[in-house]
């Protein structure tokens, strides 16, 4: 059974040939599954790479590997495959859309109002 945050096998095998790579030379790389695993619970957690639990190697292997994936589109083929297999299973409801949106309020100053109290402006205030 998968700790929390990390892949089941399952889970696994379904991106495991996209975080594959031949091996390079010299020092023998930490497992691609350990480093995801790692990605994955900074990711969930919150957490800073620093805090990121010893078990999943050293922070800065397990960042760089994260930068290295995101720069080659990694994480965007995982999703998508993703997709692909949710649909093909019904379980993806094509007819629900969702719109997230972010409103912050402007001041009267970006307006060109100008501030409570302040020096009006001639080309703005008649």
């Amino acid at each position: 059974m998968a700790k929390r945050y990390e892949l089941s096998e399952d889970a696994w095998t379904v991106v495991a040939d996209l975080f594959t790579e031949g091996q390079r030379k010299g020092r023998p790389r930490l497992s691609e599954r350990l480093m995801l695993d790692g990605v994955l619970w900074v990711l969930c957690s919150g957490a800073t790479w620093r805090d990121m639990p010893e078990r999943f190697g050293p922070w800065s292997t397990v960042y760089q590997r994260f930068r290295d994936w995101r720069n080659r589109g990694t994480f965007d083929h995982m999703l998508k495959r993703l997709h692909i297999r949710l649909n093909e299973h019904g379980l993806i409801d094509l007819q629900t859309w969702m719109i997230d949106s972010t409103t912050v309020r402007a001041t009267r100053a970006s307006a060109g109002a100008g501030k409570k109290g302040g020096l009006m402006n001639p080309l703005t205030m008649r």
